[in-house]
Formats: C-alpha cells, sequence, structure tokens
C-alpha cells in the first residue's frame, strides 16, 4: 500500500528508521504482521509468523514530499544463509511478474525431485528462505529475475 501498510521488507529491522508519507492529518499508526524470518519476495504469501514487540519513536516531518515509504537501514543488508552457498533458478521475459513466476516454479521443481518434498512444501519453504531479485532489466525485453535458495536448509 502506498502509504506503507503490509510492506513485508526483511529489512525493516531493529535500528532502522522508516518515513512514510501521510494523507490524514490526525491519522492513526499500528503495526503488524511481524515475522520471525522470511524471504524476500516472500513467494508464498507467508513468512514464519511471529509476536514481537515493538518500540518505536515518532516524528512529524513536515513539507518531506515523500510519494512512497523509504527507510534507512543500518546493516547489514547481506543474504541470511550464506555459509554453503545456493541453488538458484531464472525466469527471463517481458514480464517481471511472469519471470519471477518462472523462477518459483523452476524453484519448486528442483526442490520436489531432488528433495522428495511436495509442491506445496517446497513453495512453502522457499517463502520462508530463499530471495527472489531482480537481476537485470536494462535488456528489455528480456528481464532476468532469480531466485536463491540457501543450500544450508538441507544441510
Amino acid at each position: 500500500r502506498r502509504m506503507g501498510g503490509n510492506m513485508d521488507i526483511r529489512d525493516l529491522s531493529a535500528g532502522t528508521e522508516l518515513y512514510l508519507p501521510v494523507e490524514v492529518k490526525g491519522g492513526l499508526f499500528s503495526v503488524g504482521d511481524t515475522h520471525a524470518t522470511q524471504g524476500d519476495g516472500e513467494v508464498c504469501g507467508t513468512a514464519i509468523e511471529s509476536p514481537c514487540s515493538v518500540a518505536a519513536r515518532f516524528e512529524l516531518i513536515k513539507n518531506a514530499n515523500l510519494a512512497f515509504p523509504r527507510f534507512t537501514t543500518p546493516g547489514p543488508v547481506s543474504r541470511h544463509f550464506d555459509a554453503k552457498g545456493y541453488e538458484a533458478t531464472t525466469g527471463i521475459g517481458p514480464d517481471l511478474f511472469e519471470a519471477a513466476r518462472r523462477a518459483v516454479m523452476g524453484m519448486i521443481d528442483l526442490l520436489t525431485r531432488r528433495h522428495k518434498m511436495s509442491a506445496v512444501e517446497a513453495y512453502m519453504l522457499c517463502s520462508v528462505c530463499a530471495d527472489l531479485r531482480i537481476n537485470e532489466i536494462v535488456d528489455m525485453p528480456n528481464w532476468v529475475v532469480s531466485l536463491y535458495f540457501p543450500r544450508v536448509v538441507f544441510e
């Protein structure tokens, strides 16, 4: 949502400064849908949902001219399961959503064949720990999206 609802960005964590556009004078704020972990892209529509406590400080910045949310994170912003490397599948084409879908479907196929799990289990696992990345959009109409799955999950 343009005002910042349900953003599901893994890097919105401790120490992050989040800037949100305000459309309504006296508007309220709430936090929900917190995750213990999630992959970038949250491809299956779910992560590891968990309760959490949030400490927040608010400041109204007048004339900030924000059309959409933005944030500053203390870092590091790195892969979260780097120890053993990754398996990656790609999708390529003129539509980013379709390319992302192909990358996810490729990983589901790989996981079901290699690890003897159901497609539903593979899909859910991708949502929890795999990272969806746009690799390039300069060579229209051949945009590339990849899904990185950490090998350490199966060791």
